[in-house]
């Protein structure tokens, strides 16, 4: 409520200082600052409530088989809890995709003709809805906003695509078809996508260029992230998740084998220098979700001493406070996603092609 208080006072200076206004005469975007302030206020309270951070547990017997899966890439879940899943089909990642100038080699063979994005029965596992075919290239990283807006991003083409419920048109753009760059209008490679409830868009761009785009709902760029004077070097941002409560924004920070929580910036005239989650045992972080203050994570293969498994972790104390994962053991994770009310967890891993279903207890 500090902010909100600060807000009010700049309102009396204002007001003192502009002879003759009144507080009726301001205009609704302070109002709506305020309303936002409120509402993120109680969402603080509710979340601190949450000190104890829930256990994965394993599903077994969790999807029925998926015929044709290609590599899985990216899961989210849409507002009904039903679990939406983002593979490759036949299409595989390899050392002939791509040249030096991070160009997609394979143009000519075409979009990936099976559907691509799969809603799953979270009780079943069995698909309800597909779509995507002949949209893609080479899939990776899938967000469902609060609106069920689909967000997706793909390395081939450079791009962040965003779909409106039950349309196979994007209704936004992000990035220019094919083109790799590093400038304001281009992408290269990009990863991940985290939506705010208040609309705001932060896109991990990528695997070239090391950085996180915050843009508004329009799309029109709003900051770098890092940026002078932040002193926070990325390697890889493969995976993003908001904590809106404290102003986080967590990101798997994949080559440097970590998990840094920068400033957001969705809260006006707010700084604090990131936090970062780092361990012996961490190794490359492909995948992280949060929930209750609490970041759940993926890691991926690294070393022959370093296990494959999930992580729990503490953003507060910059702490891991668990290791899990299935009794089989993880071998290629790449995409987590935990359902909005907080009762599941879904891991999909990328060799095996699999979706792996926790409960969270």
């Amino acid at each position: 409520m500090a902010m909100l208080w600060l807000l009010l006072a700049a309102l009396v200076v204002a007001c003192k200082g502009r002879p003759g206004t009144h507080v009726q005469d301001l205009g609704e975007e302070f109002y709506s600052e305020v309303r936002d302030l409120l509402s993120r206020h109680a969402a603080h309270q509710v979340s601190t409530k949450e000190r104890t951070p829930r256990r994965p547990q394993e599903v077994p017997d969790w999807p029925r088989p998926l015929p044709h899966l290609g590599q899985v890439t990216g899961v989210a879940v849409n507002t009904r809890g039903q679990p939406v899943i983002f593979h490759r089909g036949p299409r595989v990642w390899d050392a002939s995709c791509f040249n030096a100038s991070h160009d997609f080699q394979h143009v000519a063979e075409g979009p990936i003709a099976v559907s691509t994005v799969l809603t799953l029965d979270p009780g079943t596992g069995a698909v309800l809805n597909d779509w995507g075919s002949n949209l893609f290239y080479m899939p990776h990283g899938i967000t469902v906003d609060a609106a069920d807006n689909t967000w997706l991003t793909d390395v081939a083409l450079h791009q962040v695509l965003k779909f409106r419920p039950g349309e196979s048109r994007p209704s936004l753009e992000l990035g220019e078809r094919f083109r790799p760059g590093a400038g304001v209008r281009h992408l290269c490679q990009p990863t991940s996508v985290a939506v705010s409830r208040s609309g705001d868009i932060f896109v991990a761009d990528g695997y070239c260029n090391s950085r996180v785009l915050h843009l508004d709902d329009h799309g029109r760029l709003l900051r770098v992230i890092p940026r002078p004077p932040e002193f926070l070097s990325l390697q890889v941002p493969h995976s993003l998740t908001l904590i809106e409560s404290p102003d986080l924004l967590c990101i798997a920070d994949r080559e440097n084998m970590r998990v840094t929580c920068p400033h957001a910036g969705l809260v006006p005239y707010t700084s604090s220098p990131p936090v970062t989650i780092q361990s012996p045992d961490l190794g490359r972080v492909f995948g992280v979700a949060a929930l209750g203050g609490f970041v759940y994570a993926v890691n991926g293969p690294t070393s022959p001493q370093i296990p494959v498994r999930g992580f729990t972790l503490d953003p507060r104390h910059e702490s891991v406070l668990e290791r899990w994962g299935p009794a089989a053991g993880f071998r290629n994770p790449h995409g987590i996603a935990i359902c909005p009310n907080g009762t599941s967890l879904y891991v999909t891993e990328i060799g095996p092609n699999k979706v792996w279903k926790f409960s969270l207890v």
